[in-house]
């Protein structure tokens, strides 16, 4: 019932948006007298952001068409390079960049939000590398005839789309960066396939504000993991997809659960930004409200997870803590992270982080005892919250070109 009550609610707030959006054109209409008057532009304002923060988000475009390398821009195409039931692995090309430049595949977060939450990431990469990412699947809309997807799946898939990378690289060695929570599965695959040695080994493997180990300065959101048992994720926030959708039937964690998680944890900050957007409209700042808003609308798209990921997650990397302890399992083979020999390490925390506190990133320098210390390397962005490690400007003036001298430093 969750899941039902939320497209009730969505389907009213649709038209309680839509009817705003035409009232604030009314009121900011020349033609209206009232628009000449302070009334007008407060009211068409106050419309304006309510009908922003009511209005229903679907997946966003990359959108990504030119990035400049060495000050000429270059065009760039986005293809579908590998298609999953439950993601896809998407290629960029930038036309007439650099042959034998690093290819770089980054595994985007499973966690609500779409793999765009990322485009700066993307963005900021392609001067410098060519870039795959993951693009995960909407739960939702994945038939049930196409079975489960869990933590170990996950897994499966970040090996396979490196090994698709690799195959096409021409006998060089690929990189991969992890932001945020997939950084749990991708120091598993990369200590799977040291063990195997799969010629498709990453190189190098960056790890930007995950929960490696989140004994280490544990968060709201890790207090929570902890404080519930995992019986409770299930009858809690586990929900059946609606028939509507092409999923029906499906158990999932909704996007629109998480979310409002996530807004609940800076609700204050949330309120503010908004009151800004709206400050900022009634004195005709245009471009300041739109940066607002160009951030709501990527921040509010959100997507289901499959409900095995989601518990399965939950309970081994935040309750067990089965990776740090080298107690877990891959399909029933133990991943032993010691045998981390031949990929080289980067672990970068944001200063500010609420979600992945400091040290969990950093762990997994210390789980490696037998990676040599050259391979390794630690960097925290002074300043960065959670989001400002892989967007913003820190993130492309500070973040990313240390990522870059790890990558041109380990190439071989």
């Amino acid at each position: 019932m969750l899941y039902h009550a939320y497209e009730l609610q969505r389907s009213w707030m649709n038209s309680a948006s839509a009817l705003a959006s035409i009232g604030a054109g009314m009121m900011a209409n020349p033609a209206n007298p009232l628009s000449a008057l302070a009334v007008g532009p407060l009211a068409a304002s106050a419309l304006d952001v309510f009908a922003h923060a009511t209005a229903h988000y679907g997946k966003p475009a990359f959108g990504i068409t030119e990035v400049a390398i060495d000050g000429q821009p270059h065009a760039v195409t986005e293809r579908v390079a590998m298609h999953r039931p439950f993601g896809d692995l998407l290629q960029f090309t930038v036309e007439g960049a650099p042959a034998g430049r690093p290819q770089l595949l980054i595994a985007a977060p499973m966690s609500g939000h779409y793999a765009t939450l990322l485009r700066g990431t993307v963005e900021r990469m392609l001067e410098s590398a060519d870039v795959f990412i993951t693009d995960w699947a909407d739960a939702r809309m994945v038939p049930v005839e196409e079975g489960k997807f869990d933590l170990d799946d996950y897994i499966d898939y970040l090996i396979a789309f490196a090994e698709h990378v690799h195959a096409g690289a021409g006998g060089a060695r690929i990189h991969m960066m992890a932001v945020c929570q997939p950084s749990v599965p991708a120091f598993a695959a990369t200590a799977l396939m040291n063990l195997h040695k799969s010629p498709a080994t990453p190189a190098t493997l960056t790890m930007m504000g995950g929960p490696i180990d989140t004994r280490e300065c544990p968060t709201v959101v890790n207090n929570m993991a902890m404080q519930r048992p995992i019986a409770w994720f299930r009858q809690s926030v586990i929900a059946t997809v609606p028939m509507q959708y092409p999923g029906a039937g499906r158990r999932v964690y909704p996007g629109f659960m998480q979310l409002s998680a996530f807004m609940t944890m800076n609700l204050a900050s949330h309120m503010m930004s908004h009151y800004e957007m709206f400050k900022h409209l009634t004195v005709g700042d245009e471009e300041s409200a739109q940066a607002t808003k160009t951030f709501y609308d990527e921040y509010r798209s959100v997507c289901d997870m499959t409900a095995e990921f989601y518990l399965q997650t939950v309970e081994e990397v935040f309750q067990k803590h089965s990776i740090p302890k080298g107690e877990f399992r891959h399909k029933g083979e133990l991943v032993d992270i010691t045998q981390i020999t031949d990929t080289a390490l980067l672990a970068i925390e944001g200063e500010r982080d609420d979600i992945s506190g400091l040290g969990q990133t950093r762990a997994a320098l210390n789980l490696t005892p037998n990676l040599p210390e050259d391979k390794k390397r630690y960097y925290m962005a002074e300043g960065a919250g959670h989001y400002g490690i892989f967007n913003g400007s820190r993130w492309r003036t500070k973040v990313a070109p240390v990522v870059e001298e790890w990558i041109a430093a380990h190439a071989g």
